[in-house]
């Protein structure tokens, strides 16, 4: 069988995940250059941890991006962030386009899986659509990011400085040239908002945006109506956003980080609630922050950003399905409805097969970097008592693709970078992505034998 028979025999999940891999193995080689950092050179595991951090769109550092990296270095991840953020296969269905070569079928079938819930023969399109989106989303929040960073900075500084931060924002990177994120600008309303804005458009999804679109479009004529996947996204998304702002400001309510003016502690409450589910970027110590707050964004980061977006974790969808299948259960009802339509019964088995899956593997991480980081050695300052707290904060946030850290990233050992790196992978391509995989996109018959009960609960 030839090299070509092999490629075209690849499912979509193994096409996404090895383009990724790909794109990090490019991005590790160009970081582990000379040129690329200060000091002329990087372990490769410290490369290979910032190419994931950025193809994955997470924004964990083990190095400060602004002084350790040469302005060529900081490029590179500047590319690997936008490239993580928009997909590589969207990359690659542009290009095949623009020198004129076919889109092959498993090509369809990959972009298929990562921007669309149903069947659609305008894929093409779609494609197209992302890609303008991004670029414009982009553009204008990287001239009003110009206009608050042309104060205080010079105008080559403050061009780069915008366009950085605007394409970190809308991907949901979390990666800044500052090496305090944004703390130094919480009480700044342009800033805030318009970063805020940026992470809540890219984390929606394209297929909503692109849902979205349609509808404004031709609501009048075709009486088109929004897709249950767009309004359980956008309610979701809000109630997450509005819910997450009020418990951050009550439960920091008496925390010296927050007794400032009203409009500071609105705008970091409103910040921390929206950068927490996927973005990464913060305008407060977050190893400051109490047990319960830290407790409260673990959630948050969890279920993280929607499907088809630039975040990871499980998405808004889950927790939405979730939900409404435990209240359906509560009721004694057959079915789950959401709308006025019923939603797949395989739907709702995906939905919770992935979070007792995201779950187990979450946990699995944790003990292994507990094992690899206090076990072999108690004198690492972040095994101290509490300890444990951080490096589940840490691991959910690799999950996720957030990039938040309570100060552990830069003191991981090696054994810690690479179950971060692999966690992070994970998280951006989908636990159900590996699944299939691992075990095969075809569900096996099984044998099926005479029922019996067992009690439960």
């Amino acid at each position: 069988m030839t090299f070509k028979n092999r490629i075209q025999k690849v499912s979509p999940a193994t096409l996404v995940l090895a383009s990724f891999m790909l794109a990090i193995l490019v991005g590790s080689s160009f970081l582990s250059l000379p040129f690329s950092t200060r000091e002329g050179s990087i372990s490769w595991v410290d490369a290979m941890f910032t190419a994931t951090s950025a193809v994955c769109v997470t924004g964990l550092i083990v190095v400060d991006t602004g002084t350790y990296f040469t302005p060529i270095g900081q490029g590179v991840i500047l590319c690997l962030i936008q490239i993580g953020g928009i997909g590589v296969m969207t990359i690659a269905v542009v290009l095949f386009r623009w020198f004129g070569r076919k889109i092959s079928f498993r090509q369809r079938m990959a972009m298929q899986d990562l921007f669309a819930q149903k069947p659609r023969e305008d894929i093409l399109g779609l494609v197209k659509s992302i890609l303008v989106f991004t670029l414009l989303v982009e553009f204008v929040g990287a001239v009003m990011l110009f206009i608050h960073w042309s104060r205080e900075l010079s105008f080559t500084e403050a061009l780069y400085t915008s366009v950085f931060h605007a394409v970190s924002a809308f991907c949901n990177a979390g990666f800044s040239t500052f090496p305090d994120s944004m703390v130094r600008y919480r009480n700044d309303v342009l800033l805030n908002l318009t970063i805020s804005a940026l992470i809540v458009v890219g984390g929606i999804g394209f297929p909503v945006l692109y849902d979205l679109q349609h509808w404004v479009r031709y609501r009048k004529k075709n009486r088109v109506r929004l897709s249950i996947q767009s309004k359980t996204v956008l309610i979701t998304t809000l109630a997450l956003i509005i819910i997450g702002a009020a418990m951050f400001a009550l439960l920091e309510s008496n925390s010296l980080a927050l007794k400032n003016s009203a409009q500071e502690t609105l705008l970091t409450a409103l910040f921390q609630s929206i950068t927490c589910r996927t973005a990464g970027f913060n305008t407060i110590d977050i190893g400051s922050l109490n047990e319960a707050t830290l407790l409260m964004m673990i959630f948050l980061m969890y279920f993280g950003a929607s499907p088809g977006s630039c975040g990871g974790g499980v998405k808004t969808t889950t927790l939405a399905l979730a939900v409404t299948f435990a209240i359906s259960r509560m009721r004694r009802q057959r079915r789950v409805n959401m709308y006025r339509k019923s939603i797949p019964d395989e739907t709702i088995a995906r939905s919770v097969s992935l979070m007792l899956m995201s779950m187990g593997l979450i946990v699995f991480v944790l003990f292994m970097l507990l094992i690899g980081d206090c076990v072999s050695d108690r004198s690492v300052p972040s095994c101290s008592h509490g300890g444990f707290l951080a490096y589940f904060f840490e691991t959910v946030s690799a999950f996720g693709t957030v990039g938040l850290s309570m100060g552990i990233t830069e003191g991981l050992s090696t054994w810690g970078k690479i179950w971060i790196i692999l966690m992070m992978l994970v998280g951006r391509v989908g636990v159900l992505t590996f699944s299939y995989i691992i075990a095969g996109p075809s569900a096996a018959k099984g044998i099926e034998y005479s029922e019996e009960n067992i009690m439960i609960g």
